[in-house]
């Protein structure tokens, strides 16, 4: 199904990358649970909802105005995770935030447009349901602890976020 986009103006910074903005939409301040929305173009794969800037947008504006279109949520903008560039297919540079979600809408735009659904997700899961079909997707996440990554030799107790103890 294609996506109808009311505004089809596309920003670029000035080496040439697309200038996006995503949040990781958490259930809470413990930030174990994030939510996932299905992707217009394949309703059965799960994304991080986010897309491009418009003109003079900033990127916490732009990814607060896409999770609110794409997930329907409301919460309290966090911190800059960190601006991920994606060279292989697509020249994107996308401006990652945290977002506490404090509002679930029962309807909202692409919910009625497309029919997109959203999903809760523990972390774990989301970066194994993203590895498939949207790795990039799955490096938000991993950038969330990066002291706990399996690649690092750290004990459970020295994880507290990652093995749930705390």
């Amino acid at each position: 199904m294609m996506k109808f986009k009311p505004n089809q103006t596309r920003t670029y910074d000035g080496e040439g990358f697309k200038k996006r903005a995503a949040c990781l939409c958490f259930r809470n301040e413990l930030e174990d649970e994030v939510l996932l929305v299905s992707s217009s173009r394949h309703p059965d794969q799960w994304i991080v909802p986010g897309g491009g800037l418009e003109p003079e947008e900033e990127p916490c504006g732009a990814a607060v105005r896409e999770v609110y279109e794409e997930a329907g949520v409301k919460g309290k903008l966090g911190r800059l995770l960190g601006v991920f560039e994606q060279n292989q297919d697509r020249k994107h540079r996308t401006y990652v935030f945290v977002l506490t979600v404090t509002e679930t809408l029962e309807d909202w735009e692409d919910s009625v447009n497309i029919g997109r659904k959203r999903e809760w997700f523990t972390v774990e899961e989301a970066i194994k349901v993203l590895q498939c079909h949207k790795p990039f997707h799955a490096e938000y996440l991993k950038r969330l602890r990066p002291a706990c990554s399996p690649n690092n030799v750290l004990s459970p107790e020295e994880c507290p976020l990652e093995s749930g103890a705390g």
